[in-house]
């Protein structure tokens, strides 16, 4: 009988991963959607609950891309049409 090591992810409890670095980058993703949620539904109110957590989600997942967009590197932005496309 063979014994395996997944790992729960803290945030999303179906979630389960075979690399404890991989379940804590999911985590770090998911509380930065989090508080980029709260963010967005207070400067936009008429946004609803879901709406801002898949922009919340999504800005998290791409965070590079806009960490590089605001650091004066606008054109970074085309990254995320060219993933939308694939």
């Amino acid at each position: 009988m063979a014994v395996e090591v997944v790992y729960r992810s803290s945030r999303n409890l179906e979630r389960l991963f075979m690399d404890k670095a991989e379940a804590d980058r999911h985590d770090k993703m998911l509380e930065l959607a989090e508080l980029l949620t709260d963010v967005l539904q207070k400067a936009v109110p008429s946004l609803n609950e879901q709406q801002g957590e898949e922009l919340g989600i999504f800005m998290a997942k791409n965070r590079e891309i806009f960490a590089k967009a605001f650091k004066n590197q606008p054109d970074a932005l085309s990254e995320l049409g060219d993933a939308q496309a694939e």
